[in-house]
């Protein structure tokens, strides 16, 4: 990527020159939780343009992205690996009918740039609607390994990112062992039991968690196996936690220091990583990269697939086509949603077990604070590891994960309605759509659901309509 830097520089040049202003980034997975990093870890060095990502189906979220983005003025990403991806491509044809209206037809293909693979059919759309730019990717590079990748810097330039020195740094971490102890470290103690990897990482750098836990994830929960990553949940005392952890301490700054020493006297087994500056995520991407190979290797998977993430989707798929032939999708049980019947759920978990909630909600500050607060509910209650997933966008990363791994898993999933709903052209560029924002994502969720009692894994619903606070604060209270 080093003999690219040129190319991706200019490109960032031109797109300034040409008087945009915002950067909306339209992906899934691995394809966006790496712009999302680069636009929460340097947005604040006034280098570059706001960049935005959009992994979210809710129709409400969508909306919002809608009517708060200046849409004359800004450029969309639109970047999948496969080219088809259902979510990404839907984002496309709504974006591309709401620029057109504004700029015009034949103006508003300069609005659009493809990152993807060589010969994929995003490469066929970007030269039918006369994309400014396609940047097609190394394919042999898996979704989730393509951070210092085109998938990566491009967005990452568009912020402002030096991104020759972030290269430089992954390029000196390639010759450190320090990589292939922390996999070994990994893979050993998931093999003993200890098998949830907890990062504590300091608040400049905190959004690398959301990028290393699709990475874990999906690349280790699969056949049985898995190493569950532990972002965002916040730090306890030594007692609040079982002896299934280790802990992971990214350190950019001294914030949690007395805790994690803490930890360390209390016998909990931590790694520590020491960063300079943010520019250090360079190196960290490949140690991380490399790490999660070497303990695919030592628990006995193939780190490089995801084929439980591939059958959600067919059941998704499944879904939607009954909503085409019948005009309605079909119906998978869910409880009301009360304090009472989540604690008969979570009575039932174990020492070891984690808890996972899917929220197929509009992702809020709010919501945001109100599931932060139930899972540490959650986790005082019952020790138990919780992960927190905003979906569809969680079963591009932790999916695998769920139906992969030993079905040591509580989930809990919350769907909502939208009070408006957002239709799906069905071609960019024309009127037509037999589909919503807000049918694709309940098919999503019902997909999910059906793929994990496929698993046998041990699944609660609420449905939420579209109170999503109000019955989430009732749930707490």
């Amino acid at each position: 990527m080093a003999a690219e830097v040129e190319r991706i520089n200019q490109f960032v040049a031109d797109v300034q020159a040409a008087g945009f202003t915002e950067v909306m980034l339209l992906g899934m997975g691995g394809s966006s939780l790496a712009p999302e990093l680069f636009a929460k870890t340097f947005a604040d060095n006034n280098k570059g343009l706001q960049l935005r990502v959009l992994d979210s189906t809710d129709a409400t979220a969508v909306q919002t992205y809608a009517q708060t983005a200046d849409l004359a003025h800004t450029l969309f990403i639109v970047s999948t690996k496969s080219g088809n991806t259902v979510e990404t491509l839907s984002f496309f044809k709504f974006f591309y009918n709401r620029v057109a209206r504004l700029v015009g037809p034949d103006k508003v293909g300069s609005h659009f740039v493809a990152i993807t693979d060589p010969g994929s059919g995003l490469v066929k759309t970007a030269q039918k609607y006369n994309f400014r730019e396609t940047f097609e990717n190394d394919p042999n590079i898996g979704g989730r390994y393509s951070v210092i990748s085109f998938f990566g810097l491009v967005p990452a330039a568009q912020v402002g990112v030096d991104v020759a020195q972030l290269l430089q740094r992954a390029q000196a971490a390639t010759q450190s062992p320090v990589s292939l102890r922390l996999g070994a470290i990994l893979g050993t103690l998931a093999q003993a039991g200890r098998d949830k990897v907890t990062l504590i990482a300091s608040e400049p750098i905190v959004s690398f968690g959301d990028w290393v836990e699709q990475l874990i994830a999906e690349s280790t929960g699969k056949n049985g196996e898995g190493i569950l990553p532990v972002v965002g949940e916040p730090v306890l005392e030594p007692s609040g936690y079982g002896n299934d952890r280790l802990f992971v301490y990214l350190r950019l700054d001294d914030v949690y220091d007395t805790t994690v020493a803490q930890l360390e006297q209390a016998g909990q087994p931590v790694v520590r990583f020491e960063l300079r500056d943010r520019y250090d995520l360079g190196a960290q991407f490949f140690i991380w990269e490399l790490a999660t190979a070497v303990a695919g290797h030592i628990i006995g998977i193939q780190p490089f697939d995801q084929p439980n993430v591939e059958s959600a989707k067919k059941l998704a798929r499944k879904m939607t086509d009954a909503y085409q032939e019948s005009g309605k999708l079909p119906q998978l049980d869910s409880t009301a949603p009360t304090a009472a019947n989540l604690n008969n759920f979570v009575a039932k978990a174990k020492p070891g077990d984690y808890i996972a909630i899917h929220a197929y909600v509009p992702p809020t500050p709010k919501t945001d604070a109100l599931l932060q607060k139930l899972r540490t509910q959650l986790l005082e209650k019952t020790q138990c590891a919780t992960t927190v997933g905003y979906g569809p966008r969680f079963l591009h990363s932790t999916g695998q994960l769920h139906k992969g791994d030993a079905g040591n898993g509580l989930f809990i999933q919350f769907t909502s309605e939208p009070k408006t709903d957002v239709a799906i052209p069905d071609t960019a560029g024309e009127d037509g759509s037999s589909m919503t924002f807000g049918v694709l994502k309940i098919a999503q969720a019902l997909g999910d659901a059906q793929a994990l009692l496929d698993e046998n894994r041990r699944l609660i619903r609420f449905e939420l309509g579209t109170d999503v606070e109000g019955k989430l604060q009732a749930l707490l209270d």
